[in-house]
């Protein structure tokens, strides 16, 4: 099967070279067509994934996305804030079912669906996959062992999907929890830009220990309120990509949350920014959601109220540390 991966930014880059490398045939759109030739013509995609080589056999480089949504696979790498832009010129050249595979952490801004809600809302898919977990594009670029997790409903096709983005240095487990790990993709973004700003305002590892373990309890709740698995949220695309994304030198958002703990305002840090943190746009769609369903989310309220409300970093973590005490529960 011939599969397009939408998408040349860090991640959409690794995971086209991932399957490129083990057979598949391979077309990676890129929206601007100088970038595209580029990329072509170097084998490296210099901007977003240096230092990595990719393969001549097997992977074509193109700006057409005519060309790209042929494939019977379509792999969609692009920000959450772009999905529902995206899919709306795919649906006017897709005249076929496709099966469809998203790789973006996020929510859509103006709707707050999931992304695969936004894509199965826009075409006539045959399937809809996320595929998410602790997957670095640095890192599977450079072939470290890594483990992520595939989220459909339709699990015959899972399954062949499965053995098809499989290979000896990445592992794919399957899930039908597809809404869940959709939302620990998203809300895990947010923890993350808490233990950069714990990193950035010079605490330690009790801080993030605490963050990370308090986080996965706010994701929890998050999710009960949304139907989902709770196991869900202790495998790879909860527990797994949470620990990854607050601890990695790699997270951009745990990056932008060490600006901010450094002194940096949100506007400075977003204009210097080549790549997309996606936790300060979930940052806010997610507290909106919490505030309607009342759900008790005290960091991501935090993260919240620095980002779009200007509160001072040292003034929220003496807001949370004197709150009322409690019994741990999730």
């Amino acid at each position: 099967m011939s599969i397009s991966v939408v998408g040349a930014g860090g991640w959409g880059t690794a995971f086209s070279r991932l399957l490129a490398r083990s057979g598949s045939d391979v077309t990676l759109w890129v929206r601007r067509p100088r970038a595209a030739e580029a990329i072509d013509r170097k084998r490296e995609n210099v901007d977003y994934l240096p230092g990595i080589k990719l393969p001549r056999k097997h992977l074509h480089v193109t700006s057409s996305l005519s060309e790209a949504v042929a494939a019977d696979i379509i792999v969609l790498a692009v920000p959450s804030f772009a999905m529902g832009g995206i899919m709306e010129q795919v649906a006017a050249l897709v005249t076929e079912k496709k099966v469809y595979v998203n790789l973006a952490k996020g929510l859509d801004r103006d709707s707050h669906q999931t992304m695969s809600e936004t894509i199965a809302e826009a075409v006539d898919a045959r399937s809809v996959f996320t595929l998410s977990g602790p997957s670095h594009a640095e890192e599977v670029g450079r072939d470290m062992p890594t483990a992520v997790v595939l989220a459909g409903r339709d699990q015959a096709v899972g399954e062949k999907l499965q053995t098809l983005f499989s290979t000896p240095r990445f592992r794919v487990y399957l899930s039908d929890d597809v809404h869940g790990v959709e939302l620990c993709a998203t809300v895990k973004n947010i923890i993350a830009i808490a233990t950069g700003i714990s990193d950035g305002l010079g605490f330690g590892d009790n801080t993030r220990g605490a963050l990370i373990t308090r986080g996965l309890a706010e994701m929890v709740r998050f999710g009960r309120a949304f139907a989902t698995r709770e196991r869900t949220f202790f495998g790879l695309a909860g527990l797994g990509d949470l620990v990854a994304t607050c601890t990695s030198k790699h997270s951009r958002n745990r990056f932008v949350g060490s600006r901010i703990g450094r002194g940096e305002t949100i506007s400075q840090i977003m204009r210097d920014m080549k790549m997309v943190a996606e936790g300060v746009y979930a940052t806010k769609i997610v507290h909106l959601l919490a505030e309607e369903k009342k759900i008790e989310m005290p960091i991501t309220e935090a993260v919240y109220r620095i980002l779009y409300q200007g509160a001072d970093p040292q003034d929220m973590v003496e807001e949370m540390m004197t709150r009322p005490p409690k019994h741990e529960e999730a």
